[in-house]
C-alpha cells in the first residue's frame, strides 16, 4: 500500500511544485496516510481543498485500504 501511495504522490507532486509547494509522505498506518505539506502549501488558505478534495480523494479511489489523509 505504501508503495502505491508514494507512486501517486509522485504523480501529484509536479502540480504542487508548480505553485511553490510540495508534499512529503510521513507514514501509512491503519489505512491513514500521514503527510507533511511543504513550501507554499504549508499555511496556505486553500490547503484543506488541496488535501481533502484533491489528494485524499485520489488516494482513497486509487489505493485499496486508504481511508483518509492527515496533515502532520
Amino acid at each position: 500500500m505504501e508503495e502505491k501511495v508514494r507512486e501517486l504522490l509522485n504523480r501529484i507532486r509536479p502540480y504542487l511544485n508548480r505553485d511553490g509547494g510540495d508534499i512529503e509522505l510521513v507514514k501509512v498506518e491503519d489505512g491513514i496516510v500521514y503527510v507533511k505539506m511543504l513550501g507554499a502549501c504549508d499555511g496556505c488558505a486553500l490547503i484543506d481543498n488541496t488535501l481533502y478534495d484533491g489528494i485524499e480523494r485520489i488516494l482513497v479511489e486509487q489505493v485499496p485500504g486508504v481511508i483518509a489523509v492527515v496533515a502532520v
